[in-house]
């Protein structure tokens, strides 16, 4: 008997499918509903365990914060009219102002790239398609750069080679199979096994 992910369900027409449908399935000309494998072109799906549904709730939750981050500007605006600013201008940008566009251009970029994810995952893209996994990787990437941008008297070329670092850890994680990439989290947060 095959075995089966832990995540596999029965899909509505009661048929064991061995990866999670997606929902509202899809019927194919038989009747049946369709599962992610078939969806995705009948190739392997290593991102098994990701269903559309959790995928759509992480996309917005990551939208929500990139559009908290970009109008909560860390150091805030300025209260008043003087010389050199206006009142309501980020501070940032009048006294840090390359960290103040690269903190802004990675809000915008995980904003639009969690609205790509979610907007992929609501035409009923494969979960496992690269454009799914590739928006994944970018919106929750930035996250990591507008924090240690936002973080004071750190080097600017230094945060962004964390942030392509982070970007790089979590596309190869996301891209390995589920087996090897259960054994590597085991192996980083669990230690060595007795």
């Amino acid at each position: 008997m095959a075995q089966q992910h832990p995540c596999a369900h029965r899909d509505p027409g009661g048929v064991e499918m061995g990866v999670p449908a997606v929902y509202p399935p899809l019927p194919n000309p038989n009747g049946q509903a369709m599962d992610q494998e078939r969806l995705g072109g009948g190739g392997p799906n290593h991102w098994v365990g990701n269903d559309a549904n959790t995928l759509l709730v992480v996309a917005t939750l990551i939208t929500t914060l990139t559009y908290q981050l970009g109008t909560n500007i860390p150091g805030g605006y300025w209260q008043d009219t003087k010389d050199d600013h206006r009142a309501g201008d980020p501070i940032m940008r009048d006294l840090h102002r390359p960290r103040y566009w690269v903190f802004m251009g990675a809000s915008w970029m995980g904003f639009a790239s969690s609205m790509v994810m979610t907007l992929s995952l609501l035409v009923r893209m494969p979960v496992d398609s690269r454009n799914v996994r590739w928006s994944f990787a970018v919106a929750y990437s930035t996250l990591v750069l507008t924090f240690i941008v936002s973080q004071p008297r750190t080097h600017l070329s230094l945060d962004i080679l964390v942030w392509v670092a982070v970007l790089a850890f979590l596309w190869f994680t996301i891209s390995l199979r589920p087996e090897r990439r259960a054994k590597i989290a085991q192996a980083i947060c669990c230690g060595h096994n007795s």
